[in-house]
């Protein structure tokens, strides 16, 4: 049997928006999430990612795409929780073969953006919630993407945490970087510039 994630969606996000997606769990908000990413691809309809039709490349060519053009923030942080914060922070680097010395030092200055320059050598399980999901944003910066997916990002975190987080995305929007906001917290989507509403595979504004 057939399901359909999302249907008849069309929609554009401009360069350097800050856009929140709203709804309810099982409306499609992650399939969404994981076709902006290119973690899928769409069964039908193409998805133009700065005006390249990323829809028909090869596995090779969007893994590259994901690791130069975007970063991503997830609810749970998906750290590794042997290494330090700084190990976790440059593992982007490694899959796009920078350099060791390049590596660090790069990972050390997206800590260091994102506050936690003094615990570099923290591993996860040494650090708060919200210091996790800190380093996660700054995983994400690591590569300087224009675009960050956040999916849920503020979901296991308390307010102050949340507070700290939507801040720092605040932050890098004011910097130019397009953001995606996928939550199903709507003071959390307030934030955003822009926001679109997703309820059963289909979006409207």
């Amino acid at each position: 049997m057939e399901f359909e994630a999302l249907c008849g969606i069309d929609v554009g996000i401009d360069e350097g928006e800050f856009v929140a997606v709203v709804g309810p769990s099982g409306s499609g908000k992650s399939t969404l999430m994981n076709i902006l990413g290119c973690l899928d691809n769409p069964t039908e309809g193409s998805y133009h990612l700065a005006g390249e039709d990323v829809s028909a490349m090869t596995e090779a060519q969007l893994a590259e795409v994901r690791n130069r053009r975007i970063g991503f923030v997830f609810q749970q942080f998906n750290l590794l929780a042997s290494l330090p914060a700084w190990r976790n922070v440059e593992l982007p680097l490694v899959y796009a073969g920078v350099p060791r010395s390049e590596r660090r030092d790069r990972a050390l200055r997206a800590l260091e953006r994102v506050g936690l320059g003094d615990r570099v050598d923290n591993r996860p399980g040494e650090l708060s919630g919200g210091q996790q999901q800190r380093v996660a944003v700054a995983r994400a910066l690591v590569t300087e993407p224009a675009l960050i997916l956040a999916d849920e990002p503020t979901g296991n975190l308390d307010s102050r945490s949340t507070a700290d987080v939507l801040g720092l995305l605040d932050e890098l929007h004011a910097t130019g970087r397009t953001i995606v906001l996928i939550t199903h917290e709507h003071d959390v989507a307030a934030r955003a510039g822009r926001r679109l509403t997703i309820r059963d595979g289909q979006v409207s504004a």
